[in-house]
């Protein structure tokens, strides 16, 4: 060996075969007597837990359970609310087209003259005429008694009305009492008329023994925006009352003898109705209308008195049964929805003359 050549040291870091000689040789230490210890036997490993896209489809296919099981319920739930409304639908027409159920003891029969007077109102012939037949029809009703709250409307079917009234009092036997509340004038006073007594309230407005015609004429503003009316007839008048085209005075005077000839019907069936009551004076059957206290004085009415004074006092049943039929849930809709639009445009048409 070189002196000058570089001592090597021996590797401290044993290696690999010397370790696991060592770590197998017996050990000669004290610790070496000590019994070993038994291994813990090996727990089982627990299963294999579901991978992260296995745990949102189980997610989701709980909710979409709980999804259907929701529809379900409110299916099930509109179902039943749709039977509901279709059951109270079919009794709310059922009472109303069976207004007229016998009842024993002895009532006051109420039937409502309320708004205009007209073909489809609530107040028109058809409605007024089939009450007034339920209710004389009752074995149990001592009297009718008709509560008007009307401007008036049609001469027609006031007309209708009054001669019904008069018809039913004969055949039943029964006494016919109206009451006003705050209005009874024109075609409802028409009806009135027909009563055996009429009972106010002394600032009710009663009367207006009158006929008019609503009508508008356009003709000037027309010719002022340079338009033309062309209308075409067979018939001399048959475009009386024609609002775009001028009103001649033969014309003016053919409409005002019609009026005037339905006027002298009002007045005959109000004398009819009235008798030796009405006083004579010269504004009677003008179309003025009078506070109750002075339709009294005037004949008009009878006294002052509301329905239950009326049926308590006058008819002696104080117990009162109203026979009017009302409008059932499914024409309120339709007409809240839009035919009552259609409907005024048709009566806002018509040339028929009014009782106001």
């Amino acid at each position: 060996m070189n002196p000058n050549d570089p001592t090597v040291l021996p590797d401290p870091t044993p290696e690999p075969a010397d370790m696991l000689k060592a770590t197998s040789a017996p050990a000669t230490s004290a610790t070496s007597a000590t019994p070993a210890t038994p291994a813990t036997p090996t727990e089982p490993s627990p299963p294999h837990a579901p991978a992260g896209h296995e745990v949102l489809a189980l997610q989701l296919a709980r909710d979409f359970l709980d999804e259907r099981r929701r529809e379900r319920r409110w299916r099930i739930g509109f179902r039943l609310l749709w039977l509901v409304l279709g059951v109270a639908f079919l009794l709310t027409l059922w009472a109303e087209q069976n207004p007229a159920v016998t009842h024993g003891s002895p009532h006051t029969a109420l039937v409502e003259v309320h708004g205009e007077i007209g073909p489809t109102t609530e107040a028109g012939a058809e409605v007024l005429v089939a009450a007034l037949k339920n209710a004389f029809a009752d074995q149990g009703a001592r009297a009718v008694v008709l509560r008007f709250n009307s401007p008036g409307g049609s001469p027609v079917q006031a007309g209708i009305v009054y001669d019904e009234i008069r018809r039913l009092k004969a055949l039943h036997k029964k006494p016919v009492y109206a009451v006003v509340e705050d209005l009874c004038a024109s075609a409802a006073y028409y009806i009135a008329s027909a009563a055996d007594e009429i009972y106010v309230d002394k600032a009710s407005m009663v009367g207006s023994i009158g006929v008019l015609i609503d009508d508008f004429g356009f003709d000037g503003l027309m010719s002022k925006l340079g338009i033309e009316r062309r209308l075409i007839t067979a018939g001399e008048h048959k475009g009386l009352l024609d609002p775009y085209s001028p009103l001649r005075p033969q014309e003016r005077a053919l409409a005002q003898a019609m009026i005037d000839e339905v006027h002298q019907q009002f007045i005959a069936a109000v004398r009819d109705g009235r008798g030796s009551r009405l006083k004579e004076d010269p504004k009677l059957f003008s179309g003025l209308v009078w506070n109750g206290q002075r339709a009294v004085e005037l004949g008009l009415a009878d006294g002052l008195a509301n329905l239950d004074h009326v049926a308590r006092e006058v008819v002696g049943a104080e117990d009162v049964i109203d026979y009017t039929p009302h409008e059932n849930v499914a024409e309120r809709l339709v007409k809240r929805f839009g035919a009552a639009l259609g409907e005024g445009a048709v009566r806002a048409m018509r040339d028929s003359p009014t009782l106001r």
